[in-house]
């Protein structure tokens, strides 16, 4: 008796550990599928051996099939933080990293405008992310050369008349970051550099294009910048530079000593205090630049095509209209070569139509609607009450999106079946007066498409001011904010400016990192991409896809639950094939999971893909065994007939109707006597 226990036991315990173990040979298998069949076409558990599907048909204690098991999957975000200056101690990575870990904690991705197919709309995916932390001192070399750099190149530059901050081109920090960073490559991680050197001769920032500010054009300087590659550098010593609203509105970066940026421009702090001020930035980056929230969501398609529509006032604009569509387009193909945009198999391509708005009544008609106006003081010589129009967005997108078969009719654009398109109205009026799209915009981008407008004024005066001037608006020039808005609505990339915040329920508005590469906000003036924009452009369609599957499996789930259970659903044929084919889709789904985290997100569509077919198997055998076991008929065997009970109901009529019918003899017996 104690043997067979112990037997039993050995057994269980065999049991569980041979499913909890990872499955030999299934990684490899599939690594050569994927070069094989990289589109993933086909499906690799045909072509599974069944030494591999026999550990698939074991229970996963690990990846057991429920919807728990679905939402605890995390997307891990590695960071590498290096610490450029000898005034950092030896203690400071440690201290920054407690400090950081701390603050930081596993989130939801979140979407901006979801899409309102789901009541109510959620705002966030079913896919959690968290930070990976590794922070270090870089060697006195970097700081040693980047210090040399500065204080040649500002003892030989002259001081500005009309700025308190003398300008250092971004290149002379970059170059030195960019050669430390190519020393990492295979890069696995993204890299935070942040520089404190110290005090320097003259208060200084950085300039981000060539040429110097004038009175009607306002340069941002800055103290951060964010690459091509995979890393950012933010200069502590630099500033203190302000920027934002000029005069009420949210996400100002002030220039005081108690945003993160300016913490070495006020009044002494200890190390602990610093590197907390440091740890608040760092997770500032993290929330907006690394694990930026989707601005809409965005499912995968293999052709993407954006349609320039050109509706302008005459024929002459249409050919010479100073609209350098060539450099938007260049733009974005540029980074397609470098393999930096698209996934796998997708094609990106630009089309241009010109409409001349005499012969389109209907782009007269949309203007018309959705020209509005609004009220504003000023003072001159006493308090002056101006009326300036602007255009209404989304009065304008309804009446485009009423009539697109109209305006697709007069700009002759082509019926696409296949794939995602992306028009692009951009509407170029005969008018000298400013006049911009919500008051403050000169694109906006909706899910379906991109309104823009420009006017013959050159420039205007924003509502924005940076480092003490005023930020002038060229209201001709609308190429940045075309590549700005084609990056939301193609691929739901959200501006450096903005957040989701789910305690708030609203969109938050920060400005810290509108400077420098990036093609948002008022402050930037470079149209080019960082890895930020191009990472975060690949992964949101991968999150998209990724979410849809979580979704549609745990649908599957809930299904499988309402009908009593796998083992009530499923006959026992069926189980088998519903744990390997689950095993096998959990499986991929963390092999996603990996991918993303390293940035590989080619190996991440392939399985992606390759999981379709197996969710796709698992919907078609619930949805069968479901059918089969709707229409079944269950059959009752008949009960025996009920000989003694009628018997006894048949004899006892049959005793009542003799005596009934024998009455007057059997009771005539009776009145003799009496």
């Amino acid at each position: 008796m104690p043997s067979a226990a112990v037997f039993l036991l050995l057994f269980i315990t065999t049991t569980t550990i041979s499913a909890a173990a990872p499955i030999l040979g299934l990684d490899s298998f599939l690594t050569q599928q994927s070069r094989k069949d990289p589109q993933a076409t086909n499906d690799s558990f045909i072509s599974l051996p069944s030494s591999l599907k026999k550990p698939l048909s074991h229970p996963s204690p690990r990846h057991p099939a429920t919807p728990s098991s679905l939402l605890s999957l995390q997307l891990s975000v590695p960071i590498t933080v290096h610490l450029v200056g000898s005034t950092f101690s030896s203690s400071s990575p440690s201290l920054l990293s407690s400090f950081i870990n701390s603050a930081v904690t596993s989130d939801l991705f979140h979407v901006i405008t979801p899409f309102t197919s789901t009541s109510p709309a959620t705002h966030h995916l079913s896919l959690s992310h968290s930070l990976h932390l590794d922070v270090s001192l870089s060697p006195t070399s970097i700081s040693n050369s980047i210090s040399t750099a500065l204080k040649s190149h500002l003892s030989n530059s002259p001081s500005p008349l009309r700025a308190s901050l003398s300008s250092v081109p971004y290149s002379l920090v970059d170059q030195i970051i960019k050669q430390d960073f190519e020393k990492e490559k295979p890069v696995n991680s993204i890299h935070v550099y942040i520089i404190h050197l110290g005090s320097q001769s003259k208060p200084y920032a950085y300039s981000y294009t060539p040429g110097d500010p004038s009175l009607a054009l306002t340069k941002c300087l800055g103290s951060v910048w964010t690459g091509k590659d995979r890393y950012l550098w933010i200069d502590l010593g630099a500033g203190p530079v302000d920027y934002g609203p000029a005069l009420s509105g949210d996400g100002v970066l002030p220039k005081g000593e108690f945003h993160p940026l300016a913490a070495l421009h006020g009044r002494p702090k200890s190390q602990n205090a610093l590197l907390s001020d440091l740890a608040s930035l760092v997770w500032s980056a993290y929330q907006v630049l690394l694990v930026p929230s989707l601005r809409i969501p965005v499912p995968f398609e293999n052709s993407l095509i954006v349609e320039f529509v050109h509706i302008h006032a005459s024929e002459a604009e249409g050919s010479n209209s100073g609209l350098d569509w060539k450099l938007i387009e260049r733009t974005f193909m540029d980074e397609v070569n470098d393999n930096g945009l698209l996934l796998g198999d997708q094609s990106l391509s630009f089309r241009k139509y010109d409409v001349k708005l005499s012969e389109c009544l209907i782009c007269s008609f949309a203007i018309s609607r959705a020209t509005t106006s609004y009220t504003s003081r000023y003072l001159f010589d006493n308090y002056t009450l101006i009326v300036s129009e602007y255009l209404d967005s989304k009065r304008l997108h309804q009446t485009i999106s009423e009539s697109r078969e109209e305006f697709g009719r007069i700009a002759k654009l082509p019926e696409e079946d296949f794939g995602r398109v992306l028009s692009v109205y951009v509407f170029d009026l005969d008018v000298s007066t400013t006049l911009l799209l919500d008051r403050y915009h000169q694109s906006v981008a909706f899910k379906d498409m991109v309104i823009a407008v420009r006017t013959k004024s050159s420039h205007t005066v924003s509502d924005y001011s940076c480092n003490g001037h005023q930020v002038f608006t060229q209201v001709r020039e609308i190429e940045r904010p075309l590549v700005g808005s084609i990056l939301q609505s193609m691929w739901g990339v959200s501006p450096t400016h903005m957040v989701w915040s789910p305690r708030h329920n609203s969109t938050l508005v920060d400005y810290t990192w509108s400077v420098g590469q990036t093609p948002f906000g008022p402050f930037s003036e470079t149209s080019s991409l960082s890895f930020v924009q191009k990472d975060a452009a690949r992964r949101n369609v991968l999150l998209t896809s990724l979410n849809y599957s979580i979704t549609s499996a745990i649908d599957v789930l809930e299904s499988i639950a309402a009908h009593g259970g796998d083992r009530k659903l499923l006959k026992r044929n069926q189980q088998t094939e519903f744990r390997q084919r689950w095993n096998l889709f959990r499986y991929k789904l963390d092999k996603v999971i990996s991918a993303l985290s390293h940035f590989d997100f080619d190996m991440a569509l392939y399985y992606l893909r390759s999981s379709d077919h197996d969710l796709y198997a698992i919907h078609s055998l619930v949805y069968h065994a479901s059918q089969e076991l709707e229409a079944s008929l269950v059959c009752f065997k008949d009960p025996p007939f009920p000989w003694t009970s009628v018997s006894m109901s048949a004899g006892v009529c049959f005793a009542l109707i003799y005596v009934y019918s024998k009455r007057d003899k059997l009771f005539q017996n009776k009145r003799k006597q009496f």
